[in-house]
C-alpha cells in the first residue's frame, strides 16, 4: 500500500473489497460499470488538466508556506468585521472536533439533541440581546440577512399597502456598504423600489412599508434610532435594525424600542474572520411573522414519554414544501459557528460580556480623548467601539502600513479605527504615535483606561439578558469542556457511523484539509484588507477558482456565494443580467423538472422568474416532449432551464444533450444544480453537457464538512457569455467586467473554509478526483444490489444502474402498517443515521454512501436494513406495538424496572451482533412535531414555561 497516496486514505474500499463489489454487481471493471451507468455521448474524452496529487505531507508544507505570504497586521478596519479571541476550549472541542463539524442538519431531532441544544443556547442569546420574541437557527452574512428582513417586511405589508403597491423601502447610508450592495440585488427582481439617504432626513412617507437602519452605523455613530423607530411605527412602516451584537451588551435592545426586525452577525463573539467567513448571521423577529421568517428555527416539544426533547420547528415554511411560494430559497444555516457563537456567551456569561464590552469602550473613549487632546478632531459624539478621525488619510495609511496597521480610509480627510476585543494598551500607543507622526504631533502616552461613557444617555442598555442558567454555570474551562462533550454525545455524526443521506454527499472531511483553519495566518485576515497583504489567500482562491472552472468545463469561477441557495440565485442574477445586456429584459420564465429540489423554484421566484414546471416519465426522468412543448410555448420570454444532473432520482438521463439544445434553441439559458456533482467529477461536467452555469455544494462534492448545518459554500461556475457578469463587492474588486451587485457580504464569501476544497482537490490530483467518483458510483450499486429483494429500487439508468445515489420504494409497507418515517427511526436502534427521507418522492428513501464508506461499513447498513425488512414482514396493520412503531429505543427505556413491550430488550437494544460493540443510544424517544409547532417555544428557558397546565 502506498502510504503517501492520498486518495487512499479518502476512498473506503481496499482493492481486493472493490473485486468483491464488482463481482456482486454484475461488472468485470470499473470501466465497464462507468459505461453502463454514464451515457457515452457525455464521457468526457480526456483526463482534467490539474496538478499532480500531493501528499497529506506535502499539502501541509504547501498551504503553511502560502499563508505566511498573508501579512498579519493589526486591524483595525472594522465594516462588521473584528479580529477576536476564540477560547481554546471552543476551538479544540467544537471548531477541531469531528463530532461537531461531520454532523449533518438535524431532521433526525432524535440523535440530535446536543447541537438542538446548543443553537437553542444561541437563539436565546440573540432573542435576549436583541430583545426580541424569536429568533432563527443562523443565517449566512450579516448582509443577506439584511436582505431577508426586506423581504420579510415587504411579504408582511398590510393589505391596504398591497392594494396600493407601496413598494419603497428605505436604507439608511449609514448601513454597512456590503449590506446596501446585496439589498440592491435582492430588491430589484421582487420590485421593492429601494431608497438610499440620510435617516435623520427621513420624511416617514406613506410611500415606504419598511425601512433598514445600522446600530451602531457604519462609521461609528450611534443615532438615535428610538425617535426614528418611533416614527415610523407612528406612520406604518416597519423597520429592521442591523445591530452589532457585542455592543447590544451596553446599547439598549432594538426590540425594547419596537423594532420588526434586528439582524447582524456574531462574529465578534469569538470567531476567526477568516478573510470573510464563516460566521452564523443572525435574524431576530416578532413571533407574528414565525410563519414568514426565513431559515431554520429550532423549537422545544416533548418525545413519546412526554419528555423535553428539541427539533427544528415549522418545516412547513422550507422550500422542499412550499417551492416557489416558499418566503426565502435558504435551506443552510451556519450551524457550527452558531453553536461555536453561543458557547462564546455560555463561557463568559452576562458578566465576562459586559467586561469584554466595557474594555473595548473604555480604549475607544480612551483613545478618542488622547488624539483630541494632541489637537484631532474626533468627530463621533456617541460610540460604541469605532471613532472618526479627520486627518490626512494618506499620510496615516503610510505611516500605519510601515507599522503593519491598518484602518480604514473613508476618505482623503477621514480615517475610521474600529477597536476590538484584542487591543491592549500598547496597541492603543501604537495608534496613537501613529497618528502623531502623520499629523506632526507629539504623542500623549496612555497608561490607564479612563471609564467615560460616550454612549447618549437614553440609548444605554437597562434590560437584563443572559439570565438563565446555561449561561451562568460554565465558566471554568473544565466545567464547558464537559459540557460541550455532554451535548456531543448526544449526536450521531461520521465519527460515529456511515450518514447515507442522499443528495447530500457526507463523505469524509479529512483531518489533513482541515487543520489550515486553525492557523493565525489564515484565521485574522480582514476580508477588506488591502490585497497585498492577501497574497497567500490570492493564491489559493485563484488557484480553487482555475480548477473549479477546469472541473465543470467552463470559462470562470466566482467563489462569492456562501451557500448552495446562494449559488442557485447568483446563478440566475447571473443569466438575467446577460438577457438584459442583450436588450431581452422580458425574459423571466424559468422551466424546472417537477423532480427539482424545492430551492429551485424559490430561487427563481426571488430572482424575479415565472416558474413553468416541467413533468417527469414514469421513468423519473425529465418528459422531453413536455419540456420541447413548453420552451417552445415560451420561447419569447424563455429565460432558463434549472436542471439536475445526474436528476434527483438518481439516473444519468440519456438526454441530457437534447434537453439543453431545446432551451437554447427557443433562447434560453441552462442553468446546472450541482448538488450531484459527486458523480460527474473527471468523468463529464456541465459545460461538456450544455449547460451555461452551475452552482456547486463544496460541503457536499469537495469535502467541506456541513457542521451540522453549515457552513456551506456555493460558488458558480460559467460559460464564456456569463463570466462577464459574474459579482461583485463594493469594497474589494471582484467579479466580471460587468459584475451584478454582491451576493454575499464578503468579497470570497466564506474564504476560510474555501482552503478545504482547495487541499482536497491539490491531495486528489486528477486521478484521485475520477477514482472518487468511479467509486462513489460503485458504492451507490453495491448497496442496491445488497437491497435487492428487500426493497425496491424506484429508478435505474437505462441499463439498470443507479448513479451515485438511488431510491428505495418504502411506500408498500404501509400495507403493514409502516411508514418511512417507522424505518429512518428504527436505523437509529441499529446505529445509523437514516437516508434521506420522502425526497423527491414522499415515502421513499435516498441513499448515497459516497466514495469514502468501506465495504464493511456498508454491508453493515445492509444488515441493518434487510433485518429492518424482516421486522416489517413480522407486523401488521393491527400490531402497532413493534420495535418500528416504538423506535428509536432509549436507554433510560432498557433500563426501567418496567418492560411491557411485547419484544426483548435484546431485540429493541441489540437487534444485530455487531450493535453491542459500538452502541449509539438516542437520548429522546420519537419527538411530537406537531405538538411542538402548536406550542412554539424557541428559547431555552425553564421547562415550567412550557409544561401544560
Amino acid at each position: 500500500m502506498n502510504t503517501n497516496a492520498f486518495a487512499l486514505r479518502h476512498i473506503g474500499p481496499r482493492e481486493n473489497d472493490i473485486k468483491e463489489m464488482l463481482q456482486t454487481v454484475g461488472a468485470e471493471s470499473i470501466e465497464q460499470l462507468i459505461y453502463e451507468t454514464i451515457p457515452s455521448n457525455i464521457r468526457l474524452e480526456k483526463d482534467l488538466d490539474l496538478d499532480d496529487a500531493m501528499t497529506e505531507y506535502e499539502y501541509s508544507t504547501h498551504i503553511n508556506n502560502l499563508s505566511k505570504l498573508n501579512k498579519t497586521y493589526k486591524t483595525y478596519i472594522g465594516l462588521g468585521y473584528h479580529p477576536t479571541i476564540l477560547p481554546a476550549v471552543i476551538q479544540r472541542n467544537i471548531l477541531e472536533n469531528p463530532g461537531w463539524y461531520t454532523a449533518y442538519t438535524p431532521y433526525q431531532a432524535e440523535i440530535a439533541q446536543g447541537r438542538l441544544e446548543a443553537l437553542l443556547n444561541f437563539q436565546t442569546m440573540i432573542t435576549d440581546l436583541t430583545g426580541m420574541e424569536l429568533a432563527n437557527a443562523s443565517l449566512l452574512d450579516e448582509s443577506t440577512a439584511a436582505a431577508e428582513a426586506m423581504s420579510l417586511l415587504f411579504a408582511v405589508r398590510e393589505r391596504a399597502q398591497k392594494k396600493d403597491n407601496v413598494i419603497k423601502f428605505f436604507v439608511s447610508d449609514a448601513v454597512l456598504p456590503q449590506t446596501i450592495s446585496v439589498l440592491k440585488t435582492r430588491a430589484l427582481p421582487i420590485g421593492i423600489d429601494l431608497v438610499i439617504g440620510d435617516e435623520t432626513t427621513f420624511d416617514f412617507s406613506s410611500e415606504y412599508f419598511g425601512a433598514i437602519v445600522q446600530y451602531p452605523g457604519k462609521n461609528g455613530q450611534i443615532t438615535d434610532i428610538k425617535s426614528f423607530i418611533s416614527k415610523a411605527n407612528e406612520n406604518n412602516i416597519k423597520v429592521a435594525v442591523a445591530a452589532d451584537i457585542l455592543s447590544l451588551i451596553k446599547l439598549e435592545a432594538p426590540g425594547q424600542f419596537g423594532a420588526d426586525v434586528v439582524v447582524g452577525t456574531t462574529q465578534r463573539f469569538g470567531i476567526p474572520m477568516g478573510y470573510g467567513g464563516p460566521h452564523a448571521a443572525y435574524f431576530a423577529t416578532k413571533e407574528a411573522y414565525k410563519r414568514d421568517i426565513p431559515g431554520r428555527i429550532i423549537g422545544v416539544t416533548k418525545d413519546a414519554n412526554d419528555n423535553r426533547a428539541l427539533r427544528m420547528a415549522l418545516q412547513t415554511r422550507e422550500q422542499h414544501i412550499k417551492r416557489d411560494k416558499a418566503t426565502s430559497n435558504i435551506c443552510t444555516a451556519q450551524v457550527l459557528l452558531a453553536v461555536m457563537a453561543g458557547m462564546y456567551a455560555v463561557y463568559h456569561g452576562p458578566k465576562g460580556l459586559k467586561f469584554i464590552a466595557n474594555k473595548i469602550h473604555n480604549s475607544a473613549s480612551t483613545l478618542a480623548s488622547t488624539l483630541s487632546n494632541m489637537g484631532l478632531e474626533q468627530v463621533n459624539t456617541s460610540y460604541f467601539d469605532t471613532l472618526q478621525v479627520k486627518a490626512n488619510a494618506a499620510k496615516v495609511k503610510e505611516v500605519a502600513e510601515n507599522n503593519e496597521v491598518n484602518f480604514f480610509y473613508e476618505d482623503d480627510n477621514t480615517v475610521l479605527i474600529s477597536i476590538n476585543e484584542t487591543t491592549s494598551i500598547s496597541d492603543l500607543n501604537e495608534i496613537v504615535k501613529i497618528f502623531a507622526e502623520a499629523e506632526n504631533k507629539k504623542a500623549i502616552e496612555i497608561s490607564e483606561l479612563s471609564e467615560t461613557n460616550n454612549i447618549d444617555t437614553n440609548l444605554n442598555r437597562t434590560s437584563d439578558f443572559l439570565t438563565l442558567d446555561v449561561f451562568n454555570s460554565y465558566h471554568s474551562e473544565t466545567e464547558l469542556m464537559r459540557y460541550i462533550k455532554k451535548l456531543e454525545r448526544k449526536d450521531l455524526a461520521l465519527n460515529h457511523s456511515m450518514i447515507s443521506l442522499g443528495s447530500c454527499t457526507m463523505k469524509l472531511n479529512a483531518a489533513s484539509e482541515m487543520l489550515p483553519l486553525s492557523q493565525t495566518n489564515w484565521g485574522s485576515i480582514h476580508p477588506f484588507a488591502p490585497v497585498d497583504q492577501t497574497e497567500g489567500y490570492q493564491k489559493v482562491l485563484k488557484a480553487l477558482e482555475d480548477q473549479l472552472t477546469e472541473i465543470t468545463g467552463f470559462a470562470a469561477t466566482s467563489l462569492q456565494p456562501n451557500s448552495g441557495a446562494q449559488g442557485e440565485y447568483a446563478g440566475l442574477m447571473v443569466i438575467k443580467a446577460y438577457h438584459e445586456s442583450r436588450g431581452d429584459h422580458h425574459r423571466n420564465i424559468c422551466l424546472i423538472p417537477s423532480s427539482a429540489h424545492g430551492t429551485n423554484p424559490a430561487s427563481a421566484v426571488m430572482a424575479g422568474m415565472k416558474v413553468v414546471v416541467t413533468k417527469a416519465d414514469e421513468n423519473g426522468n425529465i418528459d422531453v416532449e413536455d419540456l420541447r412543448e413548453k420552451a417552445e410555448l415560451h420561447a419569447e420570454n424563455l429565460s432558463a432551464l434549472m436542471v439536475t444532473y445526474p436528476s434527483t432520482h438518481g439516473v444519468y438521463e440519456s438526454a441530457i444533450k437534447d434537453i439543453t439544445k431545446i432551451i437554447h434553441d427557443n433562447g434560453g439559458q441552462v442553468y446546472m444544480d450541482g448538488a450531484n456533482m459527486n458523480a460527474q467529477v473527471g468523468l463529464t461536467n456541465p459545460g461538456n453537457i450544455g449547460a451555461d452555469v452551475c452552482h456547486l455544494n463544496l460541503h457536499k462534492t469537495f469535502a467541506i464538512p456541513h457542521g451540522g448545518g453549515g457552513p456551506g459554500v456555493g460558488p458558480i461556475c460559467v460559460a464564456k457569455q456569463l463570466a462577464p457578469f459574474l459579482p461583485g463587492n463594493p469594497v474589494i474588486k471582484t467579479g466580471g467586467d460587468n459584475a451584478i451587485t454582491a451576493i454575499s457580504a464578503a468579497p470570497f464569501g466564506s474564504a476560510l473554509v474555501c482552503l478545504i476544497s482547495y487541499g482536497y482537490i491539490k491531495m486528489l490530483g486528477a486521478e484521485g478526483l475520477r477514482a472518487s467518483t468511479e467509486i462513489a458510483i460503485l458504492n451507490a450499486n453495491y448497496i442496491k444490489h445488497r437491497l435487492q429483494g428487500a426493497f425496491e429500487t424506484l429508478y435505474s439508468g437505462e441499463r439498470g444502474r443507479a448513479a451515485h445515489e438511488m431510491i428505495i420504494d418504502c411506500r408498500p409497507f404501509k400495507a403493514n402498517g409502516i411508514e418511512v418515517t417507522d424505518i429512518a427511526k428504527r436505523l437509529m436502534d441499529y446505529g445509523f443515521h437514516s437516508p434521506t427521507v420522502s425526497f423527491p418522492v414522499a415515502g421513499t428513501m435516498m441513499i448515497e454512501p459516497t466514495e469514502s464508506e468501506s465495504k464493511a461499513e456498508m454491508d453493515r447498513f445492509c444488515d441493518a436494513m434487510i433485518s429492518i425488512r424482516k421486522e416489517i414482514d413480522a407486523v401488521t396493520k393491527e400490531d402497532e406495538n413493534n420495535p418500528l412503531k416504538n423506535a428509536p429505543h432509549t436507554l433510560d427505556m432498557l433500563t426501567n424496572d418496567e418492560w411491557l413491550l411485547p419484544y426483548s430488550r435484546e431485540k429493541a437494544a441489540y437487534p444485530l451482533e455487531y450493535v453491542k460493540e459500538n452502541k449509539f443510544w438516542p437520548s429522546v424517544r420519537r419527538v411530537n412535531d406537531a405538538y411542538g409547532d402548536r406550542n412554539l417555544i424557541c428559547t431555552c428557558a425553564p421547562i415550567e414555561e412550557y409544561m401544560e397546565a
